[in-house]
């Protein structure tokens, strides 16, 4: 799952470079339950905020579960006529994807368990083991399959919950649309998961900073553990230093292990990718959010167009980083 308070924060270059002859436009607004700000090239002064906020809402329509009359609300309700559209076919399928690439780690089918531990749509239940135990029996994605455009499950308890990768691909959407009207420069950001093209209006590539993952970091940008220059890319990041709750001294996380119905346990403490899409970025962060450092290096191995960095604790409890070869290119800056 994504939250609101796991934020990206964009910081736009200063530098003295020759200002572009065109503008570039801000909007901002609110989908997938958080907020967006988004800035283009606009050379054509053509004001494209209610063609865009339309466009999330529509998005919103097909996979927000906070949404009762949503696609996925519907499915999740059981609906007999409700029908898969476009946009959760993507969804559905790099979920799959994601999960077998994983090895179970990234799950869709985990909604039952998420709304068990407070972080879903609705109040906190209960969560004691027995309970949990007694919902993994409608966990797991060979308990549901596309067949068409229906959305065909094994028991009716059957949940899905997209999101944490729902707001990685509404930024994809976003881009699209900016494709389909020839826009070039632009910085998407809903949620705190980004993706870039071309340049900004200082004529220098966009820099995205990471949040340090401290647990008193609760304001996004105020504290910052690096700045990462992008060029064409996508980056997400996820973390359990601010979706969290303390019950009887426990400290619980709203990254769910598909395979325990707990809280992920490890030494990770944020996880950022970057890659070509944002659906894929931000599955893969709650993924590696999941396998922990070891086994995110261990898949890692297996990958292409995958660049991360990884902030964790070490056995004195002192942060740590890991970043991959590419990921070094893209940093400006490391606090």
């Amino acid at each position: 799952m994504k939250f609101i308070g796991l934020a990206l924060v964009v910081l736009f270059l200063t530098a003295c470079q020759p200002k572009k002859k065109s503008e570039y436009a801000k909007i901002s607004g609110f989908a997938q339950g958080t907020t967006y700000h988004i800035t283009y090239e606009n050379s054509t002064n053509k004001d494209y905020s209610e063609a865009i906020d339309s466009l999330l809402k529509a998005f919103d329509k097909s996979c927000s579960i906070y949404d009762s009359t949503s696609i996925i609300s519907r499915i999740n309700d059981n609906d007999p006529n409700v029908e898969a559209d476009d946009w959760f076919v993507d969804v559905f399928n790099k979920s799959a994807e994601v999960d077998a690439a994983s090895g179970g780690a990234f799950d869709i089918t985990v909604g039952p368990v998420v709304k068990a531990w407070g972080f879903g749509s609705g109040p906190i239940a209960k969560h004691d083991t027995a309970y949990i135990d007694s919902l993994l029996q409608y966990v797991g994605m060979e308990k549901v399959k596309l067949e068409g455009r229906k959305v065909i499950k094994k028991y009716p308890g059957v949940k899905l919950d997209v999101n944490a990768l729902a707001q990685g691909y509404s930024v994809d959407v976003v881009c699209d649309f900016f494709k389909s009207k020839g826009i070039k420069n632009y910085l998407v950001e809903i949620g705190g998961e980004v993706r870039g093209k071309g340049t900004n209006a200082k004529d220098n590539f966009w820099h995205v900073g990471i949040d340090k993952p401290s647990d008193g970091n609760m304001s996004p940008g105020n504290e910052l553990q690096a700045i990462i220059e992008i060029n064409d890319k996508a980056l997400a990041t996820s973390g359990n230093y601010r979706a969290f709750y303390i019950e009887n001294g426990v400290k619980y996380a709203h990254t769910i292990d598909p395979k325990t119905g707990f809280p992920a346990r490890n030494t990770l403490l944020s996880t950022t990718v970057v890659c070509n899409d944002c659906i894929t970025a931000d599955a893969y962060a709650t993924t590696f959010m999941v396998l922990g450092i070891d086994k995110s290096k261990e898949l890692l191995k297996k990958m292409d167009g995958i660049e991360v960095y990884f902030v964790y604790s070490d056995q004195q409890g002192n942060y740590q980083v890991f970043f991959s070869d590419g990921m070094k290119k893209m940093i400006v800056e490391e606090k």
